[in-house]
């Protein structure tokens, strides 16, 4: 739709739903931007340019009574992470690279967990995950030398049974994103998670140069570096997205993970997660259930 067609049809907000290397928002998008606002619709935004210093918008919105709502903004005041074990359980997505399903992986879970009684909350810990929980902490948007203390925000204290399942953010291999990797896993200190991975994926997407870990890398390092403040931590199962393989490659390739790894291996568009879900509580077996 055009924002003219959009308001006609009772539309009452427009979301960029993607950004770019660096988050910022393109200068030919200003112009439909800019028309939205005039319309009465609402801005929702999710990069790291924050909207109001746009003088154009900000001036058009305050003629409409429209909002300009950005998502990436973090809390006001995050403290420094204290590394103190919490009560409740954790688990968190990891990932051989950026946008390989760590959020879709996540909300399986949290769903299937839900299904089977289960107290549970997906934590949103990126702008496209604060969109569809309501609520989170954009961890690549925090000064570095809080990003551990955010992720202890991000999921507090909770009951012994209660799972929270915190969506993952960059990679632990990633020459850009490694960062916030290794701030949410250490202030997370997950006590299980799931590594999500694309077979054929080659390289880091964008950095042509660095060659994409494999599953095991992945595991061996995130167990290496969440081990400082939970000892406990383990891997419960792979996440693979094989939408680029036939039947037949993604089933021969969910065997060979499986075979290589000990780890139930699925592609949670097409199988679900309960193999993964069956692991975890295998796992967890003398925690009780506090629904």
């Amino acid at each position: 739709m055009t924002p003219a067609e959009a308001a006609k049809a009772g539309i009452k907000s427009l979301v960029i739903g993607t950004a770019a290397v660096g988050g910022a928002i393109p200068k030919e998008w200003h112009l439909t931007l800019l028309e939205a606002v005039r319309l009465g619709m609402d801005i929702v935004a999710g990069v790291h340019t924050r909207l109001a210093d746009f003088d154009f918008l900000r001036e058009a919105a305050e003629k409409s009574g429209s909002r300009l709502v950005d998502v990436r903004t973090p809390p006001a005041s995050v403290p420094v992470g204290t590394g103190r074990k919490r009560s409740g359980l954790r688990l968190l997505t990891v990932g051989t690279d950026c946008s390989i399903g760590k959020k879709f992986t996540a909300l399986a879970l949290e769903r299937a967990l839900r299904e089977q009684g289960m107290s549970v909350d997906f934590r949103a810990s990126g702008q496209t995950g604060i969109m569809i929980a309501g609520q989170g902490i954009p961890i690549d948007s925090v000064v570095a030398d809080f990003l551990s203390g955010a992720a202890e925000l991000l999921s507090p204290d909770n009951q012994s049974g209660h799972w929270d399942v915190i969506e993952g953010q960059g990679g632990i291999f990633h020459p850009g994103y490694a960062a916030v990797t290794h701030g949410l896993l250490l202030g997370s200190q997950p006590d299980a998670f799931v590594v999500c991975h694309e077979p054929g994926r080659e390289t880091i997407t964008g950095w042509p140069d660095y060659q994409t870990p494999s599953v095991e890398e992945v595991i061996e390092r995130t167990i290496a570096i969440g081990s400082l403040t939970n000892p406990a931590i383990r891997c419960v199962g792979v996440s693979l997205f094989c939408s680029k393989l036939s039947g037949e490659q993604r089933k021969v390739v969910r065997e060979e993970t499986t075979a290589r790894t000990g780890l139930p291996c699925v592609d949670p568009h097409m199988d679900g997660v309960a193999p993964i879900i069956e692991r975890l509580l295998a796992e967890f077996p003398a925690i009780e259930n506090n629904n």
